[in-house]
């Protein structure tokens, strides 16, 4: 298995689990996520309760809950939305932090082509949500998601180029 940990924090971000397209030059990956229920399931194991003495509704007091497979496999958390100037400032900071961390080609490329992927999430700003990982680290890596037209399920955006290639 392999899992992909962001480059400036080792936070684990992602995993081959979750097949992944390049967009943007490569840096960017899109990743499909889906809402999965977590918790408590309805089993009937053939059992009747009332004829072994027990009363109707003796279930479990478990609670099911909806979450997105992503954000709950990797514990992402949410941070609030940006607006243009909080996210031109972050994207600034975060080049200057990941380019030292970035060898020969794999800079060069990633410098020609985060422009364009900037203006990619530029565009789509206003209906992304934000995440980090784990230990939440002011300096960490940004995961967005949104919902492309239509769709139920939401689409991650990872800067691809900010994550490190770990086998488990």
């Amino acid at each position: 298995m392999l899992v992909y940990q962001d480059l400036l924090t080792g936070d684990e971000l992602l995993s081959d689990s979750f097949p992944y397209k390049e967009i943007e030059n490569g840096v960017l990956w899109e990743v499909e996520g889906k809402w999965v229920t977590k918790g408590a399931c309805d089993v009937d194991i053939g059992a009747n309760p009332s004829a072994e003495g027990g009363e109707e509704d003796e279930g479990v007091d478990d609670q099911a809950v909806k979450v997105v497979d992503i954000v709950d496999t990797f514990r992402l958390q949410e941070q609030p939305s940006f607006d243009k100037k909080q996210f031109v400032a972050y994207i600034k900071k975060y080049v200057k932090l990941l380019t030292p961390k970035l060898v020969g080609e794999q800079q060069e490329l990633f410098k020609k082509n985060i422009e364009g992927a900037t203006k990619f999430l530029l565009a789509k700003l206003k209906d992304l949500q934000f995440f980090v990982g784990e230990s939440m680290h002011d300096d960490s890596s940004l995961v967005f998601a949104y919902y492309k037209d239509g769709s139920t399920d939401p689409t991650f955006l990872y800067f691809g180029t900010g994550l490190k290639e770990v086998k488990c």
